[in-house]
């Protein structure tokens, strides 16, 4: 046995010096491209501060100071609740399509779920926003004007999300060890008492990932939120004003800025990189709490 074992660790040196290696090249190309964003930001980070970005009351950039304003809180405030609004809406969604392909669904119904949910999430965000703008804000418009809104995108995102956190979430339930699922059949519980019991707690750190994962989705998204939400710059009052996000802003905008105005818009870039560090951060600190695990 000893010689085998010998033979089988030389023979996984190779693939684990690739795998390392591997690692350290993904781990490379992140801070890469955080220097790279940082270091085009610095100029606006050196010259206007970083708190002047929360506390100028507009965005009305300019290549000099003047009267231009550097606002920022707007856009993050649009990126947040747009974002955080589709999650709020595709978590509980996806869990529930999840619940039913593992655990509800008839089995021949349960084939032709999961790939529509596949198809759903190959669709394009531009086509996703092509059907926001077509059929979605015509409709919220009915409700109350303008139609394009703070309500379109969360919507828009939510259904752009869904099929993640739907798949993952199904992944995170199917891999529950089937000895904890034979150990509930044998004290007699019902689906409903194994499903909170047993299946839930030890599916939560895969379904927590899940979320995580279609909340950087959400954040990052930039054309379908683009075509629905308005692109107007202000804090919403309600989910029916327009809203700009901090991704569409870099969209419009980094074409023809210049100088300062460019430098600022990295700047928005840091910010969305942060909040999504900020995201993963808390997503980490709740799966290794206790009793998250």
């Amino acid at each position: 046995m000893k010689p085998s074992s010998s033979f089988h660790r030389h023979a996984d040196r190779p693939l684990l010096w690739t795998l390392r290696l591997l690692s350290a090249l993904a781990a490379l190309i992140v801070a890469l491209i955080l220097l790279f964003v940082l270091r085009e930001a610095w100029p606006a980070l050196g010259q206007l501060g970083p708190t002047r970005f929360l506390r100028d009351p507009g965005w009305h950039p300019a290549s000099g100071d003047g009267e231009a304003g550097y606002g920022l809180l707007p856009m993050l405030a649009g990126t947040l609740l747009s974002s955080g609004g589709a999650v709020l809406l595709a978590a509980p969604l996806g869990l529930g399509s999840a619940l039913f392909a593992t655990s509800y669904g008839p089995p021949r119904l349960r084939g032709p779920h999961r790939q529509l949910l596949q198809l759903l999430g190959g669709i394009p965000s531009v086509v996703v926003g092509f059907w926001g703008l077509v059929v979605l804000t015509p409709l919220i418009r009915q409700w109350h004007p303008p139609g394009q809104s703070l309500l379109a995108g969360i919507l828009c995102l939510t259904v752009m999300i869904l099929p993640t956190t739907a798949l993952l979430s199904e992944q995170a339930l199917r891999e529950v060890p089937a000895a904890s699922l034979q150990a509930a059949a044998a004290l007699g519980l019902s689906r409903r008492a194994t499903l909170e019991g047993v299946v839930l707690p030890v599916a939560r750190g895969g379904l927590l990932s899940a979320v995580v994962l279609a909340s950087g989705r959400a954040l990052g998204e930039t054309m379908a939120v683009l075509m629905v939400a308005g692109n107007v710059i202000q804090v919403p009052a309600s989910l029916f004003d327009p809203v700009r996000t901090l991704t569409a802003n870099i969209a419009l905008e980094l074409g023809y800025a210049l100088d300062l105005h460019r430098a600022v818009l990295f700047v928005g870039g840091l910010v969305l990189m942060g909040v999504v560090a900020v995201v993963m951060a808390l997503a980490a600190g709740l799966r290794s709490s206790p009793g998250h695990g």
